[in-house]
């Protein structure tokens, strides 16, 4: 066994704090800029998503959470789920701000958080959650895909996304 790969036990799940939405905003940043070529107004676009969700977190509603090492707290991932505050129905949640960073791919944690995510819809009487993505992130896709999200609408992304691919919506009927 790799003694330098990361074991899923040595994960730890845990809802946000203090300076979490920084790091949620900071990693996003860096890793869409590298891998596809978003500017600052991505970033603008993470932290205006991480600010209202402050601004407006109902803990009965709303939830972030962060997966860090458990030994270290070293930033791993994150998710968020919120009221669709847009909705004329109080019954659909947003799920935002997937991300899992590139050392802890491909153990599940990806799948641990959506998970957790639909957990809390189901128990905060939530009737759908929809997400936005984009069609080149092959693996999200699969991930929602997998967890019995549908595509319902294709078409031009927001205006902060300047990488490659075509914006989506999808939804998941709970």
């Amino acid at each position: 066994m790799d003694p330098n790969k990361l074991q899923f036990d040595s994960v730890r799940i845990r809802t946000h704090r203090p300076g979490d939405m920084g790091m949620v905003i900071y990693r996003h940043a860096l890793l869409y800029a590298t891998d596809y070529g978003c500017d600052e107004r991505f970033e603008a676009l993470v932290a205006r998503v991480t600010a209202d969700f402050i601004d407006h977190y109902d803990e009965t509603k709303d939830r972030c959470w962060i997966a860090e090492v458990r030994d270290t707290g070293e930033f791993l991932g994150s998710i968020m789920l919120v009221e669709d505050r847009s909705s004329t129905s109080t019954k659909t949640a947003k799920l935002r701000l997937l991300l899992v960073e590139d050392r802890a791919r491909g153990m599940g944690l990806g799948k641990k958080l959506v998970k957790q995510s639909i957990e809390f819809a189901k128990k905060s009487g939530y009737e759908r959650i929809e997400l936005w993505t984009q069609s080149v992130l092959t693996g999200a896709r699969r991930l929602y895909e997998a967890e019995g999200f549908q595509l319902v609408r294709v078409g031009d992304g927001h205006e902060s996304w300047k990488g490659p691919g075509t914006a989506e919506i999808w939804e998941l009927k709970l």
